[in-house]
């Protein structure tokens, strides 16, 4: 059996993984557990990994398959007992929005077949939107639904390019015949984000205390940990040959190593977790936008007045000198947390 493996506890590193705790990752090296993986642009498969009979076993789906060769593309990825056993029965993933029923039948034109694609998307993604998001499964679906509306946005302007390419002369109705469809599922993909906005950053507020909380703990187990230490060093120091006096330095001893021990996981914990929602590549988490709120237009345009552009680009300079970290006469450097 590998040595990463514990012998008291064979799912430690996959619990830990699961609390967002990721322990050493080698080739060669699996970690009991459940987890997933897929291929590019391809649905999300379970794995399941285990020792057993000394040897290292692994399923992907229903297909037997090497533990060592499987572990590094499902580590980062463990996912709950519960989640498994329901997408093995074929039951999808909870952080999955459900897949637009528009069956096999698609047509055969690109920008037809993408149309209909977007439309079943665009369906299902503003009925969604019509109630707030409420827990870490539903921000997650909007999401992969973000990135999935993004992918058509994309898929449209690359099919855009090929289309217009040997067709430079008629070039302007085509941008005319694609402009909809990739504006609009972009716009609905930012649409989304912006409904996660209130959830992700309540979810940072809970944080932030926790955070707080877990550094006021740490702080006092440090102090502990300090005073131990001292102890210890002072119990030492007596070089006192008695057994009793002995045992006491020992104890001494031990208990410092304890609250160190206990000082430094305590540490860890108060780290900063930064809210998010969804999975690799859909992955959305708040991030700090910095822009320039106009308090003063009058003496703003003063501050700009040998700019070119003077009024109708105020606000782009405004935001310009905030995003410099630069404030004007007139202006306020404001700054809020989004999902992106």
């Amino acid at each position: 059996m590998s040595a990463a493996v514990e012998q008291s506890n064979p799912w430690r590193w996959w619990q830990e993984a699961l609390e967002g705790r990721l322990g050493s990752i080698h080739d060669g090296d699996p970690q009991q557990g459940y987890y997933r993986t897929r291929f590019k642009d391809k649905p999300w498969e379970p794995v399941a990994i285990w020792f057993e009979d000394g040897k290292w076993h692994a399923m992907r789906g229903d297909r037997q398959v090497d533990a060592s060769e499987i572990w590094t593309w499902a580590c980062r990825h463990p996912i709950t007992y519960e989640a498994y056993t329901k997408a093995i029965d074929g039951a999808g993933w909870d952080d999955e929005p459900e897949a637009p029923a528009i069956g096999h039948n698609l047509p055969s034109d690109p920008f037809e077949a993408l149309q209909v694609e977007f439309a079943a998307e665009r369906e299902q993604a503003e009925a969604f939107m019509k109630k707030p998001i409420t827990t870490q499964a539903e921000a997650d679906r909007a999401a992969i639904w973000s990135k999935r509306l993004s992918t058509i946005a994309k898929k449209a302007t690359d099919l855009h390019k090929v289309e217009k390419q040997p067709h430079l002369d008629a070039g302007r109705n085509v941008d005319n015949k694609w402009r909809e469809l990739k504006e609009e599922p972009d716009a609905i993909s930012k649409k989304l984000k912006r409904h996660m906005d209130a959830f992700l950053q309540e979810e940072a507020r809970k944080e932030r205390e926790r955070q707080a909380a877990a550094r006021a703990e740490a702080d006092r187990i440090q102090r502990e940990a300090d005073a131990a230490r001292v102890a210890a060093e002072k119990a030492a120091a007596k070089n006192d040959n008695d057994a009793a006096a002995i045992a006491a330095q020992n104890n001494a001893i031990a208990e410092a190593e304890r609250l160190a021990q206990q000082a430094a996981a305590a540490e860890r914990e108060a780290q900063a977790r930064n809210a998010s929602a969804g999975r690799t590549g859909a992955k959305v988490s708040l991030r700090t936008f910095v822009f320039a709120e106009v308090t003063d237009f009058d003496a703003l345009l003063m501050a700009l007045k040998d700019r070119p552009e003077i009024k109708e680009v105020v606000d782009t300079l405004a935001n310009r000198a905030a995003r410099s970290g630069v404030e004007l006469a007139g202006m306020a450097i404001r700054s809020e947390q989004r999902a992106a």
